[in-house]
């Protein structure tokens, strides 16, 4: 099949670059418009009780306040005159923004939720219009319009669900990640290639994953939500994986090349053999990907969908567009030499042989170090708590971090902490008896309902309220606590709520952001078993059908396991516990619910690329007659420099989104470089050859029946050997 692919290109190298160069014209026009459909969300489970709450009040009763404006008196309180007419003033002005559907002033109500304990603050409460993207890009607008309304008497700063610009800062994280990430790349490429020319050739491959993925990107917008995160997957594993495949590829063609090869026959044998485990690598890394559909939130969807287009189009570049390259440059691959660089020219890397050497003579001795070594890293994992973003991931410098700093530390409470809605209409009796119950749960402060506002189980004086209560036969029942929203208390209070029902036969939908976390922690934790099962069952697969072995495989799935316990343990460590929280500029708070999912599929997805990459040699010159020992040396030594570059550059490209402004962008670039440096190194110049010295030939074991499926499904090509 793949020498079949060599032969085509070969014969038809200049139009296949031709027909390359028109498609990724077509690509980056189609790629380019989708960043104005890309949302900033999708952390919710769309069919979860907390977003059914979320769309009945926006529905019924005109939405939730969305946007939050902090006013704060430059002298004395937000009473005094001059500060209450600035703050009158603001009011006003929201009011008569047409993007602005309701407003609720601390001046207008005098509500004391609104009123900061020690009298400097105050908020004004508004509801922006329209859906997710529509309420999105209009917060946007919003908070750069008003983002300068300072007076004499007061000071401004803009919070709230829109009001943070998450998204507006990925696009910015995105640029300087690539202004720090490309520089760098080209210059390792350059000295792993010795040479301009060849030094190049993973942008071709980059920019046909990028492009192409991009333009897939857009094409699932049309009928799905997608979201704007998935561009930093795109472009760190695009340029990534091009260079991982474009290593892998002109390093064997060099080889082929210097083992006396003609051009033509070099870029067939290239693409039987290089090609042949860039597809099943390919195919490794997309199923893992595709794993992250499985869940319902859009977020992890959308990186399914990035993480499979990118891989897709990378190999599709390395199989053809590179191949063709190749043909044309021939010899001249290696053009424009760089005085005082050395290239990958030689076969054998004597490093990597003579440790694998080290290590197949005393396997335990090496390898019982390295697990250890892993098993502390991943140490941390065991207190690992859970949330869902908010404010937070900004920088403290950021105005929405602040407004939630000073929600949090100077009011009583958050505006409506907890958001119940009861789908029919019930007797105002029966209405007022729930309200009154609800506010005897422990950490209830105050319940609002068109039944009265309840305190402690007894009626309370109703303050001014942002919204009607009752509309459309559906009820809206405001409850404000004291506790933090992702504490313990705060989510065992959801439930109880949840449990509570204001009468037989009626729906209650309970929302706010600890019913969220609720709704988020089960949404990836009923599922996760099953993005799991898919990832072990069709790894195992893949590797048996490149192998024909069983006990490959699962090496293989025990490596990669290790390989995430010490990076989550070292992403709580840093990100959780708030070890380098000065140094990154971030907030320490409990892992995103998604990161996890995201961080185990992308981690897993790359580990297995290189997984492929030094099997496959391993196993070509086994199937060469050479000893399991010799294999594993040799296949080592000329691949390891391959995998410890390649890991090397695409970890670049990962840790440069550690300049990220967003905690979790960051989260996710530093865990995914950490684990990608893990694998290529601990794992496989230590773990790999300790485990094929321990088994020997049988670490290319398999049952007599499972034989006989490989002789018959497994992919192979027969390649005379050449060193």
């Amino acid at each position: 099949m793949f020498t079949s692919i060599g032969q085509f290109v070969v014969a038809r190298a200049k139009l296949v670059l031709v027909l390359s160069g028109v498609a990724i014209a077509g690509f980056a026009v189609l790629g380019i418009g989708v960043f104005g459909k890309l949302l900033n969300n999708g952390f919710e489970d769309p069919n979860s009780g907390s977003n059914q709450a979320r769309a009945v009040i926006d529905q019924k009763f005109g939405g939730a306040p969305n946007i939050l404006f902090l006013v704060h008196a430059r002298s004395g309180t937000v009473d005094g005159r001059a500060a209450a007419t600035s703050g009158h003033a603001l009011a006003d002005n929201l009011a008569q923004d047409p993007r602005i559907s309701q407003v609720t002033s601390y001046w207008s109500t005098k509500s004391p939720a609104l009123r900061s304990q020690d009298g400097t603050d105050a908020l004004i409460l508004a509801i922006v219009k329209g859906d997710d993207e529509q309420a999105s890009n209009a917060g946007s607008a919003i908070t750069k319009h008003y983002a300068n309304v300072d007076t004499a008497a007061t000071t401004v700063r803009i919070g709230g669900g829109v009001g943070t610009n998450v998204g507006d800062q990925v696009g910015k994280d995105i640029a300087r990640a690539e202004s720090i990430a490309v520089p760098i790349t080209i210059l390792l490429l350059i000295w792993a290639f010795g040479s301009l020319v060849a030094a190049f050739l993973p942008l071709s491959v980059g920019v046909v994953a990028i492009f192409g993925a991009l333009a897939g990107l857009d094409a699932v917008s049309q009928f799905a939500n997608v979201s704007v995160f998935a561009i930093n997957l795109i472009t760190a594993m695009g340029l990534g994986l091009g260079i991982d495949y474009a290593l892998l590829m002109v390093s064997r063609f060099r080889e082929e090349l210097a083992a006396g090869a003609s051009v033509d026959d070099a870029v067939i044998r290239t693409t039987a053999t290089a090609g042949r485990t860039i597809a099943f690598s390919a195919l490794t890394v997309a199923v893992a990907m595709s794993a992250m559909l499985v869940f319902p939130v859009y977020f992890l969807k959308s990186f399914a969908y990035g993480g499979v287009g990118v891989t897709v189009f990378a190999a599709l570049g390395a199989l053809f567009v590179l191949p063709a390259l190749l043909k044309v440059l021939g010899h001249r691959v290696n053009a424009g030499r760089v005085p005082g660089v050395t290239a990958m020219r030689s076969p054998e890397a004597p490093f990597w042989g003579r440790l694998a050497g080290l290590v197949m003579r005393r396997p335990a001795v090496t390898a019982l170090p390295a697990v250890a070594v892993i098993l502390a890293l991943g140490a941390p994992v065991l207190h690992i708590g859970f949330s869902t973003p908010d404010e937070r991931v900004l920088p403290t410098s950021n105005p929405a971090h602040q407004v939630g700093d000073a929600l949090r530390s100077n009011f009583a409470s958050q505006p409506t902490d907890v958001e119940v809605v009861i789908a029919q209409a019930v007797p105002e009796s029966v209405l007022g008896d729930y309200a009154r119950r609800l506010s005897e749960l422990t950490g209830v402060q105050q319940v609002d309902s068109a039944a009265g506002s309840f305190a402690h189980g007894t009626s309370a004086l109703a303050q001014g309220k942002p919204a009607a209560l009752a509309a459309h036969g559906s009820q809206w029942v405001r409850v404000t606590t004291g506790l933090a929203p992702t504490s313990d208390a705060a989510q065992e209070l959801a439930r109880q709520i949840r449990s509570t029902t204001p009468a037989p036969g009626t729906t209650v939908y309970v929302g706010g952001a600890s019913a969220q976390l609720i709704d988020a922690k089960h949404a990836i934790g009923s599922r996760v078993w099953l993005a799991g099962l898919l990832i072990v069952v069709s790894s195992f697969v893949l590797l048996f059908l490149f192998t024909g072995s069983v006990l490959q495989p699962l090496r293989a799935l025990i490596g990669n396991g290790l390989t995430l316990a010490a990076t989550f343990g070292a992403m709580v460590w840093i990100f959780q516990d708030g070890h380098l929280a000065s140094l990154l500029d971030f907030t320490p708070t409990p892992t995103n619910t998604d990161m996890p999912v995201l961080l185990f599929c992308v981690a897993f997805g790359l580990s297995m690329d290189y997984e492929v990459f030094v099997v496959s040699r391993i196993k070509e010159l086994h199937d060469h007659g050479h000893s399991n020992p010799d294999s594993v040396v040799h296949g080592l030594a000329r691949t390891g420099r391959i995998v410890s570059t390649a890991a090397a550059l695409l970890a670049v490209s990962f840790f440069a989104f550690g300049s990220s402004h967003v905690s979790f962008i960051q989260f996710f670039g530093i865990g995914s470089g950490l684990a990608i440096l893990l694998d290529a190194t601990v794992v496989r110049g230590v773990l790999v050859p300790a485990f094929m010295r321990l088994f020997g030939e049988n670490s290319w074991y398999a049952p007599r029946p499972l034989r006989r499926v490989h002789d018959r499904f497994g992919l192979r090509e027969v390649v005379p050997e050449t060193s």
